[in-house]
């Protein structure tokens, strides 16, 4: 194995010195999340009825500048909801990234969408504005009610970038592309709490978006999501159906649509709103981290993903580049047999099994990048 590469795994060993292994990504919990806990089992609240899944939502409505933040079980059914909040219907199609965790295109198919995948940049590992740009100039055609697939002949319902490990895509312009095509944005800022694009929070760009809480992110709730939204009939709609559907009633239960019991509990929330007291220490943490492994990057010459130009990133999961996959699977193979966590980026989602029939475009840097990118410990260090 290339030698430097062993020397990392020793720095890695120094940035976590109290971890042994060294977890890829680890929550960090103090007095605070214990203590909201307790209280919120004192009270028998645990529920999604619980003040603590409204001070939560608070928090994150002013963290990130969202007007609506609505508290989900997590990322996957914050991003169904969404898209059925936003108006898709079933077979509708929504552009999204081959190179993304699964997630994404579960949401989308379990709203009753079908994903079309197409290629991300390199330097941002999310969706690239001139591979949306070519798509659509070579398979879409506008109708008087919206875009058509010319291959599918279905009807193409929105375009869902994804921030992938908390790195922002280049959104402004992808967001320029879905104005001229008159087609709905929604971001996939499940990996993006705590990164801007200028002073913008991610997830503000489109006409919904959602966040994910599980136990690995920066923020955690131990599973849990969000959906973001400035657009207030969607927010009414998608508080409605994911709490069953139920009409607002002192007694009656009375649902009138198909709704879901997809909510957070006031449980989950208590520890979520803990992290997010101290949210600028955990970005502030993690942006050291980030910046520790770039300068050890540059002096032995390996490449880690940095944020681009104009944008804040939470770096959730630093990612670095090999020279191809036989050099990846040999650093991942040391890796985690010498007490270090590492992990290869996503299998390309039109690769699984449950999505090799969708339609895709060309996928050339998605390969590139599934062969060579690896993440590497970014736990916040204690």
């Amino acid at each position: 194995m290339n030698t430097v590469l062993y020397d990392l795994l020793l720095f890695i060993k120094s940035l976590y010195p109290n971890d042994n292994p060294v977890p890829l990504h680890a929550p960090r919990f103090q007095e605070k999340e214990k203590e909201y806990l307790a209280d919120c089992i004192d009270s028998t609240y645990v529920s999604y009825v619980g003040p603590y899944v409204t001070k939560f939502e608070d928090l994150i409505r002013a963290y990130t500048g969202a007007r609506h933040a609505i508290a989900m079980v997590n990322g996957t059914a914050a991003i169904q909801i969404a898209l059925i909040a936003a108006g898709l219907k079933p077979g509708d199609e929504v552009i999204t990234q081959a190179l993304t965790f699964v997630a994404t295109a579960n949401g989308i198919k379990h709203a009753g969408g079908e994903p079309v995948f197409i290629d991300v940049d390199k330097d941002t590992l999310g969706m690239s504005p001139s591979a949306l740009s070519e798509f659509l100039s070579q398979n879409i055609e506008k109708r008087e009610d919206g875009c058509y697939n010319k291959k599918t002949g279905r009807k193409v319902f929105a375009v869902m970038p994804m921030h992938t490990f908390g790195l922002a895509c280049r959104i402004q312009q992808i967001k320029a592309i879905c104005e001229e095509w008159r087609l709905p944005l929604i971001e996939d800022a499940a990996e993006s709490l705590g990164t801007f694009v200028e002073d913008t929070h991610t997830g503000n760009f489109g006409i919904t978006s959602v966040l994910s809480f599980n136990g690995n992110k920066p923020v955690t709730t131990g599973g849990g999501g969000m959906i973001l939204t400035n657009n207030d009939p969607i927010a009414e709609k998608a508080r409605h159906i994911s709490t069953t559907a139920k009409r607002k009633h002192q007694w009656e239960f009375f649902h009138d649509e198909l709704g879901w019991n997809y909510r957070m509990p006031n449980i989950n929330a208590a520890i979520g709103f803990a992290q997010m007291e101290r949210i600028d220490y955990i970005i502030e943490n993690k942006r050291e981290t980030a910046q520790r492994y770039a300068e050890w990057g540059r002096k032995n010459g390996v490449q880690f993903i940095h944020e681009m130009p104009e944008t804040h990133s939470n770096y959730w999961l630093n990612a670095m580049v090999v020279k191809d996959k036989a050099e990846r699977e040999e650093f991942l193979a040391y890796s985690n047999a010498n007490g270090v966590q590492t992990r290869p980026i996503w299998v390309l989602m039109n690769k699984l099994p449950m999505y090799k029939d969708s339609f895709a475009g060309p996928l050339e840097n998605s390969l590139w990048l599934e062969d060579r990118i690896v993440n590497v410990p970014s736990s916040v260090r204690v």
